[in-house]
């Protein structure tokens, strides 16, 4: 009798130390699409969407909070002649190019994130909302572009198995340059086209990615330690 209690018992105990892992860090892929904002696309996001690409890790601080770190790489894009504006001297242009982009934000989950542990009432489900700064680089077509950028956004994700997450972000890239629109060295510039005066932000190119993300946890939390 004893024997079929502990065989009986196994699965509720192997359920038990599941649902208490927690992880020091996720790490994945991101994949998705980019838009640009500015001078040739002022009003309409998810306008000329690009490609987008690139690697995301996670570093758990709590089930609430974490430090996210990403590396992507986008595609923008950008038509005067399927906006309204008229440009000096009735000018148009259009152009295209990659931007890449490495940043750093926080983010911060309506709900406490992880396998369902019942001491801290986590969910495998929760909205979140981010923060932070990064760096912008984009090349060709006309001068190189390094430059900083801030970001904000918002997501959810979903546990789909014990060390598997799944998400959906949407996050905007505010850039401290108004030149990722400019399409050439000659013809018309999008760099403060109207001679306006510009401030931090203040006609400055933006960006955004709508990303899938999947990531795996890594580097168990020893939640057991000094419980025996």
């Amino acid at each position: 009798m004893a024997l079929m209690a502990g065989i009986l018992l196994m699965p509720a105990t192997g359920k038990a130390q599941y649902a208490d892992e927690e992880y020091r860090m996720e790490l994945g892929v991101r994949l998705g699409g980019c838009f640009y904002m500015g001078d040739a696309n002022y009003t309409t996001p998810f306008k000329e969407m690009g490609l987008s690409a690139g690697i995301v890790g996670r570093f758990i601080l709590n089930p609430r909070m974490a430090i996210k770190c990403d590396l992507a790489m986008g595609q923008i894009a950008g038509d005067t002649r399927t906006i309204e504006n008229i440009f000096p001297h009735g000018e148009e242009c259009s152009f295209e190019r990659n931007v890449y982009d490495l940043g750093a934000q926080f983010e911060y989950n309506f709900w406490p994130y992880g396998n369902g542990m019942t001491y801290r009432e986590s969910r495998r489900f929760t909205p979140y909302i981010l923060g932070g700064t990064g760096l912008t680089y984009a090349q060709e077509p006309a001068d190189d572009i390094l430059t900083m950028n801030f970001v904000v956004g918002a997501g959810v994700k979903y546990k789909f198995a014990p060390r598997w997450n799944v998400g959906c972000e949407v996050s905007m890239r505010f850039t401290l340059t108004d030149k990722l629109d400019v399409p050439a060295k000659t013809g018309l510039m999008l760099d403060d086209p109207y001679q306006v005066e510009s401030g931090l932000l203040k006609n400055k190119d933006s960006y955004s990615f709508v990303s899938l993300t999947l990531t795996y946890d890594l580097w168990p939390k020893c939640n057991n330690c000094n419980k025996d």
